[in-house]
C-alpha cells in the first residue's frame, strides 16, 4: 500500500527526497520496502549500486510492477506478495538490513480501481479488500450489529455521526442489501451539514477500509516484527496519512526512546533500556512545493527512528492500543 499519487502520467512518491536524505547515510546494504505499490521508493534506493531491496505488498496487482523491476535489477531486487506484518517470514540475513520503510497510504490507482471499491465514487457491491483478506465491506455493512458498526465508525473513522449512520444502515438493510451507492446516499441524507473540505462519506469509507484490511493490527505487529528484523544501527521509517496511524507510530517511537523506571520503588539502575534514538521529536511534513504539485500529500507525516538496542517485550505498546484491536476483532462475528 504505497502512497505514490498519480497525476496525469507522472507518479509522485510522497516525501521521496526526505526519505532518501534519511536513509542515504546507511547506503550499501539491504533495504526492505514494506509497501511496494508502484515501486517509486524501491527504484530510488536501487539507483545506488551498493543497495539491494526486498519489497513486499499485499496487493497482488503490484506483482506486475515488481516483475518489471526484477527484470532490470536481477539479483538486487526481490518481491513477496505478503502482508507487512509477515516480514519475519522473509528468509534474510538480518545483519545486512539497513532500513525498513512503511508508506501507509494508497495510490490513486488503487483508489480508482473499481474492483477494490475504495472510493465513494465507486459503483456496485462494497468491497475495499486490498489483498489477502478474509471478508469485505459488503459483509461488514450488511451483517454486523448496529453497536458494532457504531464503534467502527467512531474509532476508525472519527465520525461524530457514527450512531445515527449505523442506525440508518440497519434500518435500510432490512429491505435490501446495501451497496456502495446506497451507502453514499444514506450518509448524504444523514449528514445535512456541508463540509467543503472533505466529502461526507470520507470518514465512513476510511473506517471501513481500516476495518476490512485490519490496518490497526497490521501496523502494530508490522512495527514490532520490523524492529525484531532490524539490526542495531538500522532505521525504521514510516509515512502515515491519518491521525490513528500517526498516533500508533508516534507512541511506538517515543515510548521506547525514553528511559523509564519500572517502578518508583525500584533502584535507579533498574531502568528500562532505550530501544530507539530519535533524530526528530516532531514529524517531518511535505514541503509547500510538494503539496502544490501533489495535493494529496498534504496529510502525510514522516517519522523515523534508529534502533540502538534489542528487546522482545512490547506489551506496553499492544496494551496502549488494545481498545482498537478489540474493535478490529469484531470481524469474528462476520
Amino acid at each position: 500500500m504505497n502512497a505514490t499519487v498519480k497525476t496525469g502520467k507522472k507518479h509522485f512518491p510522497v516525501m521521496l527526497n526526505e526519505l532518501i536524505s534519511i536513509i542515504s547515510p546507511l547506503y550499501s546494504g539491504t533495504f526492505i520496502d514494506c509497501t511496494f505499490g508502484q515501486g517509486e521508493y524501491s527504484k530510488a534506493i536501487l539507483k545506488h549500486p551498493g543497495n539491494k531491496v526486498i519489497a513486499i505488498d499485499r496487493d497482488k496487482k503490484t506483482t506486475l510492477n515488481a516483475a518489471n523491476l526484477k527484470e532490470k535489477f536481477k539479483d538486487k531486487f526481490y518481491f513477496k506478495n505478503i502482508k507487512f506484518r509477515e516480514i519475519k517470514s522473509i528468509n534474510i540475513d538480518s545483519k545486512d538490513v539497513k532500513a525498513i520503510i512503511f508508506d501507509l497510504g494508497y495510490s490513486s490507482n488503487q483508489i480508482q480501481d473499481p474492483e477494490k471499491g475504495l472510493s465513494f465514487n465507486s459503483r456496485g457491491k462494497l468491497n475495499m479488500q486490498m489483498g489477502l483478506n478474509n471478508f469485505s465491506a459488503h459483509q461488514v455493512i450488511n451483517h454486523l450489529e448496529q453497536k458494532d458498526l457504531e464503534k467502527i465508525f467512531k474509532y476508525f473513522g472519527e465520525e461524530k455521526y457514527s450512531k445515527v449512520i449505523s442506525r440508518k444502515i440497519c434500518e435500510t438493510r432490512k429491505k435490501n442489501k446495501i451497496n456502495t451507492e446506497d451507502l453514499v446516499n444514506l450518509i448524504n441524507k444523514t449528514k445535512l451539514k456541508k463540509n467543503l473540505k472533505i466529502h461526507k462519506s470520507t470518514k465512513i469509507f476510511q473506517a471501513l477500509r481500516i476495518f476490512v484490511n485490519k490496518e490497526i493490527s497490521e501496523l502494530i505487529y508490522g512495527l514490532i516484527n520490523a524492529f525484531n528484523t532490524l539490526p542495531v544501527g538500522g532505521a525504521i521509517v514510516v509515512v502515515s496519512f491519518h491521525s490513528i496511524e500517526d498516533k500508533i507510530v508516534k507512541f511506538f517511537f517515543k515510548n521506547y526512546s525514553q528511559s523509564k523506571n519500572l517502578s518508583r520503588y525500584l533502584p535507579e539502575q533498574r531502568k528500562e533500556k532505550k530501544l530507539f534514538e530519535l533524530k526528530n521529536n516532531k514529524p517531518i511534513f511535505p514541503s509547500e512545493k510538494e503539496i502544490k504539485n501533489n495535493p494529496p500529500s498534504r496529510s502525510a507525516k514522516l517519522r523515523y527512528a534508529i534502533k540502538i538496542n534489542n528487546s522482545e517485550n512490547f506489551d506496553a505498546f499492544i496494551q496502549q492500543f488494545k481498545y482498537l484491536l478489540d474493535i478490529e476483532n469484531l470481524s469474528k462475528k462476520i
